[in-house]
């Protein structure tokens, strides 16, 4: 039975978070949390303004969310050097090492989603040529 890709990708989010949990709740991160480091992660120094479409978090539980990282020192805040108004987040030194571990975990569960697609694709593809 084919499912909407929709419906594909929000199963595959949710393994995905699933695998992760275990580890997450060792470092005492919720998934929103995890986003942020991991959007930090790729793009350090981010305003809050793009954090939010980066971590794909509505902007008004972004500060939050923030605020608890920083609270714990994994996250850093500080003004913008050029621009006095606006404010820019970054991984702390252990932020970095937390988020480092997690990615890893996180590559692990996207390569076997990798090989569940492959295997979808292949299966598709032959039920097709056999119609």
């Amino acid at each position: 039975m084919a499912s909407s890709l929709l419906l594909v990708l929000k199963r595959i989010e949710r393994e995905i978070e699933l695998g992760l949990q275990p580890l997450l709740d060792e470092f005492g991160l919720t998934i929103e949390q995890w986003r942020i480091m991991a959007a930090l992660r790729e793009e350090p120094g981010q305003p809050m303004s793009v954090l939010a479409e980066s971590a794909v978090l509505p902007a008004a539980s972004l500060t939050r969310h923030v605020d608890k990282l920083v609270e714990r020192g994994l996250v850093l805040r500080r003004v913008h050097p050029g621009d006095k108004r606006r404010i820019v987040t970054a991984l702390s030194p252990v932020g970095g090492t937390v988020a480092e571990r997690v990615a890893a975990a996180q590559r692990s569960l996207e390569r076997g989603v990798t090989k569940y697609f492959q295997m979808e694709i292949h299966e598709r593809s032959s039920s097709a040529t056999h119609r």
